[in-house]
């Protein structure tokens, strides 16, 4: 199957999942993740709200965004390459054999990276040999 070209999110399926602090903090970050990766992507959440264009990322509310995604998902997937991003079994299981599925679990763990913890101090002690750092010392001290 050839790398999609839409994805369709599960809004508070990947909110609960990813433990984000706000729908605008998830929405921020898949805006990002779609630009930088040069497709498209529909967030859906469950609830009234406003449609909202954040570059490639289009966020909508709908009654019941399992049934929307499902919608989205057999009205595109005859000329795009779609993805559905779920871990909900319904959304997961009716979508259709030409859709690449995705649990939210998986996409997380693709999209937010581990942290990186840079533990070298950053000064030009790190860069210069024993040596001279030790000429350098002499000379603070006056010696």
């Amino acid at each position: 199957m050839a790398e999609p070209t839409v994805f369709l999110f599960d809004g508070f399926n990947l909110l609960h999942a990813g433990g984000f602090r706000s729908p605008e903090e998830l929405r921020d970050l898949l805006a990002s993740w779609v630009a930088e990766r040069g497709v498209r992507g529909v967030l859906v959440f469950d609830g009234h709200g406003p449609e909202e264009q954040h570059g490639p990322l289009l966020v909508r509310w709908a009654e019941d965004a399992d049934t929307a995604i499902e919608r989205l998902a057999a009205e595109l997937r005859g000329g795009e390459q779609v993805a559905v991003v779920s871990s909900d079994q319904a959304v997961r299981g009716t979508s259709g054999a030409a859709v690449r599925l995705l649990s939210s679990r998986v996409f997380l763990a693709e999209l937010v990276p581990p942290a990186h913890e840079d533990r070298a101090r950053g000064d030009m002690r790190d860069r210069l040999d024993p040596a001279t750092l030790a000429k350098l010392e002499q000379l603070r001290r006056g010696r």
